[in-house]
């Protein structure tokens, strides 16, 4: 019987519920026979996992991705250069880490990537994402159409990549925001994989149709949405929730082939070993 690996959920949601931790945990206990499971409340409680566990999913979150008390913030930074370090330098035994949005966005700022600016208004709704070649041709993205559809939830963006950075690094950009012909703005990079091991994206790839439905469907959140955003918007984006081919298809995509990838990588090379 081949031994069991292990996964950390990094919660960066500092204590707000959502749905987003739901989505996530559901995903993970999707291959709970392969793997042990553990979560950690990064932001309130300060914690974090060890360089123990195989595969590493760190969630979104509320806040300035600039800002920390100087605590999780410090901890989480060096967490990731641990994992960084031990993959350049161990041929076998990587491990897999994946980031979303608020999590992308700090992983960005680690490996100065690029630009992490706050946009001119928040961006929220189901967006299409466009992939890039390297979009296409990736393992996980290169399954998904162009353009994909996802939940977008943002104040900051990635901007202006410092290419020469991305190429020392081997990081490929995977996917832009949508076009949008009638502003002058840059396109925020959307998704980015840092190595064979690390990828992020921008936008919420965990989420799902009865996650969604049940957030914006609160009274309080519909009115807050229609206030900022108007009728329309919130209109379009609840007709939109069901579509089997929108975020219906992000969710049981990405987050799946990452941690399949993961998982059949590891084996693979723990078959040869033995």
């Amino acid at each position: 019987m081949e031994d069991r690996l292990r996964l950390a959920i990094l919660d960066m949601n500092a204590g707000r519920p959502n749905q987003g931790m739901r989505c996530i945990r559901d995903i993970a206990a999707m291959y709970s026979s392969a793997f042990d499971i553990d979560e950690f409340d990064v932001r309130s409680k300060n914690e974090l996992p060890d360089l123990s566990y195989d595969v590493y999913i760190s969630s979104g979150g509320p806040g300035n991705p600039l800002e920390g008390d100087g605590i999780w913030d410090k901890a989480w930074y060096n967490l990731i250069g641990d994992i960084w370090e031990h993959n350049l330098s161990n041929q076998f035994g990587k491990k897999y880490m994946f980031f979303i949005c608020h999590s992308f966005q700090m992983a960005c700022n680690f490996f100065e990537l690029g630009t992490l600016a706050p946009r001119k208004s928040t961006s929220f709704g189901i967006m299409p994402v466009h992939l890039t070649k390297f979009g296409e041709n990736d393992p996980i993205f290169g399954s998904l159409p162009d353009p994909m559809y996802a939940v977008d939830s943002r104040d900051f963006q990635l901007i202006q990549p410092d290419l020469d950075v991305f190429r020392m690094h081997g990081a490929k950009i995977l996917a832009l925001e949508k076009i949008r012909s009638h502003v002058e703005y840059e396109r925020a990079i959307m998704a980015v994989r840092f190595s064979d091991e690390f990828i992020g994206t921008q936008f919420h790839p965990e989420a799902d149709p009865i996650g969604m439905k049940i957030h914006f469907e609160k009274p309080e959140i519909r009115e807050t949405v229609i206030k900022n955003f108007g009728q329309a918007k919130y209109d379009t984006m609840m007709d939109h929730i069901d579509d089997p081919d929108k975020i219906e298809l992000t969710h049981n995509t990405i987050l799946p082939l990452f941690i399949e990838n993961a998982m059949d990588t590891i084996f693979e090379q723990n078959a040869v070993l033995v």
